[in-house]
């Protein structure tokens, strides 16, 4: 089987999200996809980031519906630091016959170079499925210079991205601004129901 892997911290999910993880699944031909939520990103050290039972709770409520897609608790049953590598590590370990393939945007990409140990990151996964805009240009062969063997796993993941970002929800609703059409329905009725980010991003 070919298995995707949806790293994030999800605070929340969002209809973005839930776009390229469609088109991801469809275009790089997946027959599973694990959203891993990350309770302790160490690439945001300096974020305030909401309680993992919150967290885990909207994810949830963001997959009840979508049976192509399931949470994996790989992270979350692990103490920290939660490095990518290790992730893939570990999984590995759990589905040794089949290709992992592992999804990023290509922001993520451009910076693989500063994720720990990118080398080993990259030989530890079978290959990448990277969203970017169709109109987008990325030098895949500047990025083997830094990282060899990079070019040669990825996969492009065409799709109209909407720009939509955790972040910018958060601040939305700290000010009171209108997110309901940005949130599956089970998510934004959750937030609503416990008052969510309403102290601001």
């Amino acid at each position: 089987m070919r298995i995707g892997i949806f790293g994030g911290t999800f605070d929340p999910p969002h209809l973005g999200h839930l776009i390229l993880a469609a088109e991801a699944y469809h275009q790089c031909r997946l027959d599973r996809l694990l959203w891993v939520l990350t309770p302790d990103p160490p690439h945001k050290p300096d974020q305030k980031i909401t309680p993992l039972a919150t967290r885990l709770a909207l994810l949830h409520a963001c997959l009840a519906d979508a049976p192509e897609f399931e949470l994996s608790t790989v992270d979350i049953d692990r103490p920290p630091p939660h490095f990518a590598l290790d992730t893939v590590r570990i999984l590995r370990e759990q589905y040794p016959k089949d290709e992992l393939i592992y999804l990023m945007g290509s922001d993520s990409l451009l910076n693989l170079h500063t994720w720990h140990r990118p080398l080993d990151f990259i030989r530890a996964c079978d290959g990448f499925g990277v969203t970017r805009r169709s109109d987008e240009h990325i030098d895949l062969a500047a990025l083997d210079v830094r990282l060899p063997g990079l070019s040669g796993k990825v996969h492009f993941v065409i799709s109209m991205i909407l720009g939509i970002s955790s972040t910018e929800i958060r601040a939305r609703i700290g000010s009171s601004a209108p997110v309901r059409y940005y949130l599956h329905p089970g998510v934004y009725q959750l937030i609503r129901a416990q008052g969510l980010y309403r102290s601001g991003p």
